[in-house]
């Protein structure tokens, strides 16, 4: 997760957890005029259009008052979803065996994308399996990483 990112994370993270569901992360997108804040909320009871609303409503408010982007700005709640991101080491063992396509920010062995079977974590690597060969991926090296659905 970029430094932005964390931040609002950090900040919103008390809210929704006191609205009883889990900040399962935050991606901060500023392209140009056109900067887009979407948070995603977890819950193991499922999450409805009704919840991201009551979310919405009470981050907006902090978002608000704390003001960490400082210009206008979209602002998205929505649930993780099948092909869910990953945001945070402590996330990828629960998606052990699923297959994963990551980025990375610079190049590994020579290449920034990887799509493979998850295979654990290592320390603060994350195993992932492209073909017959394991990569170890520094997990602050990883800009996105997303679950495949299973089709």
């Amino acid at each position: 997760m970029a430094s932005k990112d964390r931040q609002i994370a950090d900040m919103l993270a008390p809210t929704v957890e006191a609205l009883g569901f889990e900040l399962w992360g935050v991606e901060y997108l500023a392209q140009g005029r056109h900067t887009l804040l979407r948070v995603y909320i977890d819950s193991e009871d499922g999450v409805t259009v009704e919840h991201c609303a009551a979310v919405s409503e009470q981050v907006s408010g902090v978002l608000d008052v704390e003001d960490p982007i400082g210009s206008e700005y979209t602002l998205e709640v929505s649930s993780p979803g099948l092909d869910r991101l990953l945001f945070r080491l402590e996330q990828f063992p629960g998606y052990v065996g699923e297959v994963v396509e990551l980025r990375l920010r610079s190049a590994v062995e020579g290449r920034r994308r990887y799509k493979g079977i998850l295979k654990g974590i290592e320390g603060e690597d994350v195993v992932v399996q492209v073909d017959d060969h394991e990569y170890l991926l520094p997990h602050g090296a990883i800009d996105r990483a997303r679950v495949q659905p299973r089709v």
